[in-house]
């Protein structure tokens, strides 16, 4: 965190440890064989499956299930994995109810789709659990490819490359591989150890060599690899974060809730993470919601999302939404900061209501207050230090294609590319179909 933590209303161990544990167990708790059969068995294993159009990875969804119904769960993770190799992250954290299970016949028909998302993640723990690596590498090419960034489009990258017989090379500036995964996803959606647990279960397909604390721009450099690798992939994510632009700003107790929620993902003790009484966050994202539902779990009084624009624009879906609201979170609409409000800590948040007009997003002249000991600024992420030699669009690299960028023998994907959804699954496929053109270009 960049200010002091304990600031005047900001503590820790407002909860007991009891109680701590128990508001940050699964979100979902994982189908047994029984409940997976049942739930498989509502799939109509749709000729035309639109859950599969609404994949971003096109995994075949009729035919995992289909597996599932016949007792082969192993097959129907590898199903999956062909597609998505973070298919057991990407079952406890993809939207499903705004992709796949959105595009359901069952949801359509009774309003009550196909688990899918839930018949993943039984899948692939399935699979997981016993320690197997369903891929094997192919004969050794004899090429070298780097990979900056060990998230979620540069892990797909890298074992796809690894797949086809590449020796990779992956470079992140943390201390773990995982990126989003690791660091920037609610706890209770990803607990035990699961996102370390998969890097480690994707690495076991062989050659591919992690180097953390390797930052580009300062540890490494895009001529440097360039010079020593065959290809290059870039796929580092958003490092930075917005400012409010706002007074006040700079007042202690007003966090990044990127920061927040890293604190919290990697802590040993959740008594010891310090919240507000009165929290306050800013932005409708997923990272907003998260770390909203996550101060309200650590023991705030109040917690409040402070969204300029109206609930339907909102980028977090209504099923998070409803999330936050279940436990307490309360929501404001249609109102943007003015001002963070106190001598030295923030004491309480100025706003003003906004309308949503024919002429774009117009302040009404209503002016509220909020109290608040803690804001967390949730209004979204950039790309910090930019590699020179690429293009740029929009404040990210400029790809097409399979994410070629504007550099010879550099591809980009994930939230460090321009195109696409900000979401682990897009990220995945975007390193995924990333490789394969790579695999293409090194083998032409």
């Amino acid at each position: 965190m960049t200010n002091s933590p304990y600031t005047p209303g900001i503590a820790p161990a407002r909860l007991d440890a009891d109680t701590l544990a128990g508001n940050f167990t699964d979100l979902h708790h994982p189908l047994d064989d029984h409940a997976a059969l049942v739930a498989a068995d509502r799939c109509y294993f749709c000729h035309d499956a639109p859950c599969i159009t609404a994949c971003p990875t096109d995994i075949d969804i009729p035919l995992f299930i289909r597996q599932i119904t016949t007792g082969m769960p192993d097959a129907a993770a590898k199903t999956i994995l062909d597609q998505n190799i973070l298919g057991g992250m990407c079952a406890r954290v993809c939207p499903t109810e705004t992709l796949c299970e959105q595009a359901c016949v069952r949801e359509m028909a009774e309003g009550k789709p196909v688990l899918i998302g839930q018949l993943q993640r039984y899948a692939t723990d399935t699979l997981m659990a016993k320690g197997v690596h369903p891929f094997a590498r192919a004969a050794a090419t004899g090429k070298r490819v780097a990979v900056v960034g060990a998230g979620p489009a540069g892990l797909a990258c890298a074992h796809r490359l690894a797949m086809k017989g590449h020796d990779v090379v992956m470079f992140d500036a943390r201390p773990k591989g995982g990126g989003l995964n690791e660091y920037g996803i609610a706890a209770y959606k990803a607990v035990g150890g699961f996102a370390e647990a998969e890097v480690d279960w994707l690495l076991q397909i062989g050659g591919i060599e992690v180097k953390t604390g390797q930052a580009l721009g300062r540890d490494v450099t895009l001529d440097g690899l360039q010079a020593a690798f065959d290809a290059v992939f870039l796929g580092m994510g958003l490092a930075g974060v917005n400012a409010l632009g706002t007074p006040g700003e700079d007042k202690a107790g007003v966090l990044d809730a990127v920061g927040f929620i890293e604190d919290l993902r990697q802590a040993d003790d959740l008594a010891a993470l310090p919240v507000g009484r009165n929290v306050v966050v800013i932005g409708g994202g997923m990272t907003a919601i998260d770390a909203a539902v996550q101060s309200k779990l650590l023991g705030a009084e109040t917690v409040t999302v402070l969204y300029r624009r109206g609930r339907e624009k909102m980028p977090a879906s209504r099923y998070e939404q409803d999330l936050a609201a279940s436990k307490g979170v309360r929501f404001i609409f249609n109102a943007m900061p003015l001002e963070a409000v106190g001598n030295g800590s923030v004491i309480a948040l100025r706003a003003e209501y906004t309308a949503d007009t024919g002429n774009g997003l117009q302040p009404t002249g209503e002016v509220f207050e909020l109290p608040a000991d803690m804001v967390l600024k949730a209004i979204g992420q950039t790309l910090d230090g930019a590699p020179t030699g690429v293009a740029l669009t929009g404040g990210k690299i400029a790809v097409t294609g399979a994410g070629r960028t504007s550099a010879k023998g550099v591809w980009a994907g994930g939230d460090c590319a321009a195109g696409g959804e900000d979401l682990t699954v897009t990220a995945v496929a975007e390193g995924r179909d990333a490789a394969e053109d790579i695999h293409r270009e090194l083998m032409a």
